[in-house]
């Protein structure tokens, strides 16, 4: 199984991703915080994450993750659901970076998590 760096912007560690893994999979095996409130299913959009590396690389978004992150926050273009995202093959330089918006880490962290 191929496994690349997940940097996330913020955090003074290095996650792992591997190929065939979704964002929100890979922070849930290591503990990085990443709201799900509908459990990982695309019915909310509280795990947005912002690729700011290696964006390329994932699966594209369906058309219900589109409609869901038009409920979310500061969406820019490099937007995705950390649910929908699956690494589909590993960036050339082995690297993927993300970064969780801020009123999203705020959210969890007034949230009791």
């Amino acid at each position: 199984m191929t496994t690349v760096r997940l940097l996330v912007q913020g955090q003074d560690r290095d996650y792992a991703l591997a190929v065939g893994q979704s964002v929100l999979e890979a922070a849930m095996a290591q503990g990085l915080d990443l709201d799900h409130a509908c459990g990982g299913v695309c019915a909310c959009s509280t795990c947005h994450v912002k690729i700011l590396r290696g964006g390329d690389c994932f699966s594209a978004a369906s058309d219900d993750e589109l409609d869901q992150l038009d409920e979310a926050r500061d969406v820019d273009l490099d937007s995705r659901l950390g649910c929908q995202a699956r690494l589909e093959r590993a960036p050339a330089d082995g690297i993927v970076e993300l970064r969780i918006p801020l009123w999203n880490v705020n959210a969890v962290r007034e949230g009791g998590s």
